[in-house]
């Protein structure tokens, strides 16, 4: 019997259970593709990311 390469044996120790991803909802792939959904999250995403800047701006 041929021994396998060692880049099998990594690949094959990676497919076990716990390294497949979760099946993402219903609620999960409508919130995805709901354009007001991506459209809130953007803002509010940039609101936080202003507020941090102001933060640090402030001691200069």
């Amino acid at each position: 019997m041929t021994e396998q390469p060692r880049e099998y044996a990594q690949t094959k120790a990676q497919m076990k259970p716990a390294f497949y991803a979760t099946k993402p909802t219903g609620a999960t792939l409508f919130l995805r593709t709901f354009f007001p959904w991506q459209v809130w999250r953007f803002l509010w995403i940039n609101f936080k990311m202003l507020i941090i800047i102001h933060k640090s701006h402030k001691g200069l």
